[in-house]
């Protein structure tokens, strides 16, 4: 029996869920769970001269999270997304690739996105295009739990595997998939953290370390 590979939507997602995406020949993004706080699903990490840094998108509260993550409704009176390209800039403006993608990456910090799910549904389809990996996304049409089955495909469940405060799934790999990072000579390598901080460092080799 084939396996289908469930992520949660993410923002600027980290390699650990590319891995995902890279090892499985089918995956989806589930749309049909609540909201959850403190997760990828509207954070990431990158590495700034300071440190990793955690980058959230604000949303609005007052709808409350017991609603389908694909309903959930970005504030954009926060002005989060001039803040965020400031960070990235500053971090990664010395990186060897940062002017090769920074104007693919550059619209999502200046158009604005009602919901959390579309913006980040456009941005990850971005990335894959960067990364030379299929770009097709397919979604859950009903929310689904470790262990069930959908059309005869065992389900491998990635969607709270993949979190800030887990262990990653790939623990034992983090050697294999070390890369250039801009601020190792200060902190050391950090696994794990934002796609991009990959693509800024190793372009068009990145997949490789996936």
């Amino acid at each position: 029996m084939s396996s289908t590979a469930i992520l949660s939507t993410a923002y600027l997602p980290p390699t650990d869920y590319f891995r995902v995406i890279n090892t499985f020949a089918d995956w989806k993004i589930e749309q049909w769970e609540n909201f959850q706080k403190q997760s990828f699903r509207s954070r990431c990490c990158i590495y700034s001269a300071n440190g990793p840094l955690s980058l959230h998108i604000p949303i609005v509260r007052s709808e409350g999270f017991s609603i389908p993550i694909k309903e959930i409704r970005v504030d954009n009176s926060k002005r989060w997304q001039s803040q965020h390209w400031r960070a990235i800039l500053s971090a990664y403006k010395s990186s060897p690739y940062f002017e090769h993608y920074q104007q693919d990456l550059l619209p999502f910090y200046t158009r604005e996105y009602d919901h959390l799910f579309e913006f980040n549904k456009d941005l990850i389809s971005c990335l894959l295009e960067l990364l030379n990996l299929p770009a097709n996304i397919n979604f859950t049409d009903e929310f689904l739990k470790e262990g069930d089955t959908e059309k005869d495909l065992t389900i491998s469940d990635f969607r709270e595997k993949i979190h800030p405060k887990r262990v990653s799934p790939f623990a034992g790999e983090d050697e294999k998939g070390r890369y250039h990072q801009v601020f190792a000579h200060k902190f050391g390598f950090f696994a794990n953290l934002s796609v991009i901080d990959l693509l800024f460092n190793e372009g068009p080799h990145s997949r490789y370390f996936l």
